[in-house]
This record gives structure tokens, C-alpha cells and sequence, in this order.
């Protein structure tokens, strides 16, 4: 009885603690469209990322070892556009979350890219990573103003 009781307080706080930490609903606040600008922006720098990867591996597989590097950024950066982008896009309370994560991912992955100053191919994607890094920010200032 007295486990019961002790399991039952402790799953309590963890109900009331969780629920301290959750993020305020942004959706409350602001309007649609800032979501499904930045939703847009990521999904686009996603299918950028992802095709620069390809493009990238096909380099590395030829010798051009230089490009590990961006073949890893591309990839990882791909993913974290993939989960801003859904979570923009149904006005997740944790979108803000991903697109700090993605704008920080972007910010990487052009660094990355942007060294290839020949490579159309990855200044597209640099290009692609820095909209979609200024997209999450915008999107993640109007969430912090309630707007």
C-alpha cells in the first residue's frame, strides 16, 4: 500500500513537472501564415539538403574525399528541416524547439557547402540552408512576441 502510495506521488509530480515544462501553445497566438511560410521554407531546403547529399556521395565515391563533411551536414540538416517543417505546418507548441535545432542545422550545413564556391550544385543548397535558417528565426521571433 505505502509502494502504491509512493508510486502514485511520484508519477504526480512527474505529470506536474512535465506539464511546467511544456512550451506555451504558439498557435494561439499567431497567425497561420508565419507556420506555413517557415513550413514551406524547410520543406524546400529539405529536398535541397537531400539532393545535395546524393550529389555529394556521387563526389565521395570518385575520391573527392573532401566532401565527407557535407555528405554528414547535408544529411543531418535534411532531417531536422524534415521535422520543422511538419511541425510548422500543423502548429506545433514545439515548432519553435525544431526550428531552433533546424536554423542552427542550416546555419552548419551552408558554412559547409559554401567552401564548394564552384559547385552550383552546393551554393544551391547553401543558398537553400540560409532562407530556410532566416525562415525558422522569423518564424521563432513572431512566436516569442505572441503575434
Amino acid at each position: 500500500m505505502l509502494r502504491n502510495s509512493f508510486l502514485a506521488s511520484a508519477f504526480a509530480a512527474a505529470v506536474a513537472l512535465s506539464a511546467s515544462a511544456a512550451p506555451e501553445p504558439a498557435h494561439e497566438h499567431m497567425p497561420a501564415g508565419h507556420f506555413m511560410a517557415c513550413a514551406k521554407a524547410c520543406a524546400d531546403c529539405q529536398l535541397q539538403c537531400d539532393s545535395c547529399l546524393t550529389h555529394c556521395r556521387i563526389l565521395l565515391t570518385e575520391g573527392k574525399k573532401e566532401h565527407a563533411k557535407t555528405v554528414q551536414t547535408c544529411g543531418d540538416c535534411a532531417e531536422f528541416c524534415k521535422l520543422a517543417s511538419s511541425m510548422s505546418a500543423r502548429q506545433s507548441p514545439w515548432a519553435a524547439v525544431a526550428c531552433d535545432g533546424c536554423a542552427k542545422a542550416c546555419d552548419g550545413c551552408a558554412e559547409a557547402c559554401e567552401v564548394f564556391k564552384d559547385d552550383k550544385h552546393m551554393a544551391e543548397c547553401a543558398k537553400s540552408c540560409r532562407d530556410c535558417a532566416k525562415a525558422c528565426r522569423e518564424m521563432i521571433k513572431h512566436a516569442a512576441m505572441g503575434h
